[in-house]
């Protein structure tokens, strides 16, 4: 499901999903972010990958996580007031995200709830799945959103 308009609580359901657009992954891109936030001999040198339990050039878990969040932000989820995070329950990287890959997220609504103390917003439960062009997941989190209520516009 694809929407433009901005999601508030009441517009949430369980079930419901959300496409992101889709970005492609540099060489470049995975060297600068390690050498910036995570500077590991198999996120920053190919040759050096090559001998490691990556066998070659991979982008940090963090990296993707970095740009999962941006696609989210750029209309794979567009909930009003932006994406608020409440906690991360599950963070998962079941393949490395490579030089080349076409990354694309699928968001799916797992739970919705008022919040009792503060009733101008709610939670909301979302599974992202990110996957690569093959259509094979490279990360799969499970986070709880803070989600405005319509009536506290």
């Amino acid at each position: 499901m694809t929407t433009e308009a901005p999601l508030y609580l009441e517009d949430l359901s369980p079930g419901q999903t959300f496409e992101s657009r889709s970005v492609t992954v540099t060489a470049d891109a995975i060297k600068a972010y390690a050498a910036q936030f995570d500077p590991q001999p198999f996120h920053i040198d190919e040759a050096t990958a090559a001998d490691t339990f990556f066998k070659g050039l991979a982008a940090s878990g963090w990296h993707t996580a970095s740009m999962t969040m941006s696609l989210l932000v750029d209309g794979g989820l567009p909930i009003a007031g932006g994406i608020i995070g409440a906690g991360v329950e599950d963070i998962r990287w079941p393949r490395a995200v490579r030089p080349g890959d076409t990354l694309r997220l699928v968001s799916e609504v797992l739970e919705t709830r008022p919040s009792k103390s503060r009733p101008d917003q709610g939670l909301v439960k979302v599974r992202t799945t990110t996957f690569n062009q093959n259509g094979e997941p490279v990360q799969v989190m499970t986070s709880n959103l803070v989600v405005q209520r319509k009536a506290a516009r």
